[in-house]
């Protein structure tokens, strides 16, 4: 039985990117999920290499510290000085002294590129039994890129960097799409008879294609069925360009398999992200990192889900979410935002103006609105009343309130944790709740109302509010309208003028939570 041919992937991502103008190194540049490296890593995954070796240089530490997290098992070799693509192979190889078989090498910027693209060309090259084989396209425009010179056979002759090709040479649209795969063993050889003798003064891998074909050993070319996989990225602008192709790309995919994307153009779904057949995606939604979207959910309009779990039939809508969880059937938005940690039960609602963080929403359990849930455990079925503050934070720790099953809180609640309100109990609008409430109990926390009669006739004379305060006097004790401006003399204000000279002139100052604080 044969053996399966050994692989070694060398990617080249050393460059600096100068065009790119950024302190970032070009192939870190993020792109809908991954970074340009990422993709390429990924295309190249499903080849089965026994080794991966990446070329780092310009911000090497950076680019290192990129694999460790999606390629831990990716060598990085440094090339020190950025000699050309031939220098930086020669690097690679020497890395792995012992390598046979197949060596597969893609530049580090070409993020469109698919892995049927890699597996057709890697089995083209095999199976000729090529010394090396250039993955080749047919482009518009070929401005920039290396050309891809036949002879009158149509064998491959030569590859043409474009600063070094003449005006018919320039005149070609066949270019070289920056990925190869060579035979080892001869690859070695040609790497070590490389020449500098170039406008660039570098050593060029294509230039092993010229070396071998003189040796008499067979090249050959393998065309991209579609040109647009190998674009590269160059500046801000073409990575724009390549971001439009691979949202299209990706959007069609998932429309695909039943999906329903109501806007596709303004839709932006990272490729580490999955739906399920029937989902619909309103206008203006981007969906990131490893959020997951459940069959039938609502997502959007104006929506931002980031390492986010949607359940089945859940609606999300004009809402921003991070590292959340949103159960089967549950609502939330408009304009809410879900923080790390924020799990909604089956058929929970979070509602309008709503924050919530690292705290559970039990089943049907709702916050409707103008609330802000920290550190908070709500039972199933509850009702949190509006402008409600869980006060999780004093200055220095946070802590937890629990609030059970059944229970309905009141509007302009603030439960000042570390708390407990038991299962079915009630609290009272526009309590501060700082002791546990017991289960069916009413909590109630509130100074007792108390009005000081004619303390707007007696404190703001001469405002609009004075003189209608007068006139809604004068009504009630049927008398003609007076004029509320001097009112200090009308009957009856100077038997309040006890009550009001004792009582403050700041109208509804409350005492607060001591220094507790939302976070």
């Amino acid at each position: 039985m044969p053996q399966p041919h050994l692989r070694t992937v060398v990617v080249l991502a050393a460059g600096e990117g100068k065009r790119m103008k950024s302190t970032l190194p070009k192939v870190l540049h993020p792109l809908l999920g991954r970074t340009l490296l990422g993709h390429v890593l990924s295309a190249a995954a499903p080849l089965g290499a026994d080794r991966t070796v990446v070329v780092v240089g310009h911000g090497a530490d950076q680019v290192r510290a990129h694999l460790s997290e999606v390629a831990p098992d990716a060598t990085p070799v440094l090339q020190a000085e950025q000699l050309g693509t031939g220098h930086a192979v020669r690097i690679a190889l020497e890395a792995v002294p012992d390598g046979a078989g197949t060596v597969v090498v893609i530049n580090g910027d070409v993020p469109l590129l698919r892995p049927e693209t890699v597996g057709a060309l890697v089995t083209a090259h095999e199976e000729a039994a090529a010394a090396a084989t250039v993955l080749a396209a047919e482009v518009p425009d070929p401005t920039g890129l290396g050309r891809i010179v036949r002879d009158a056979d149509g064998r491959l002759e030569q590859i043409v960097e474009e600063r070094d090709a003449d005006t018919t040479q320039r005149a070609i649209r066949e270019i070289n799409a920056g990925i190869y795969a060579f035979d080892a063993v001869r690859l070695r050889e040609a790497l070590g008879k490389l020449s500098t003798d170039n406008d660039q003064g570098e050593e060029y891998l294509t230039d092993v294609f010229g070396l071998l074909r003189s040796a008499g050993e067979p090249v050959a070319v393998h065309v991209a069925v579609d040109h647009v996989e190998t674009l590269g990225c160059n500046d801000r602008v073409e990575l724009a360009t390549l971001r439009r192709l691979l949202r299209d790309r990706i959007n069609e995919a998932w429309m695909r398999t039943g999906v329903s994307l109501l806007d596709p153009v303004t839709t932006w779904i990272d490729v580490t992200v999955a739906l399920d057949r029937d989902a619909v995606v309103d206008q203006n939604t981007q969906l990131r990192g490893a959020t997951v979207v459940g069959a039938g959910a609502l997502i959007g309009p104006d929506v931002t889900l980031i390492d986010t779990i949607v359940g089945p039939a859940a609606s999300v809508i004009r809402s921003h979410a991070v590292g959340a969880e949103v159960g089967a059937g549950a609502t939330v938005g408009p304009y809410a935002y879900l923080r790390p940690a924020a799990q909604l039960a089956e058929k929970a609602k979070v509602g309008t103006f709503v924050e919530v963080k690292n705290s559970q929403i039990g089943a049907g359990a709702k916050v409707p609105h103008l609330t802000y849930v920290g550190d908070a455990t709500i039972g199933e079925q509850t009702n949190i009343g509006a402008a409600s503050v869980f006060v999780n934070y004093d200055g220095v720790n946070k802590h937890r309130t629990v609030i059970g099953s059944h229970a309905r809180t009141g509007a302009d609640n603030m439960f000042v944790a570390p708390v407990e309100v038991g299962d079915g109990a009630y609290t009272a609008a526009g309590s501060v709740i700082v002791d546990d409430v017991p289960a069916g109990a009413m909590g109630v926390a509130r100074a007792r109302q108390r009005n000081i009669e004619g303390w707007v006739v007696m404190r703001r004379a001469g405002t609009a509010a004075a003189e209608a305060a007068q006139r809604a006097r004068d009504a009630k004790d049927g008398q003609p309208a007076g004029d509320a401006k001097g009112a200090s003399g009308t009957t009856g204000a100077a038997s309040h003028s006890e009550a009001i000279h004792g009582a403050t002139e700041t109208v509804g100052g409350a005492s607060g939570a001591g220094d507790t604080a939302t976070e």
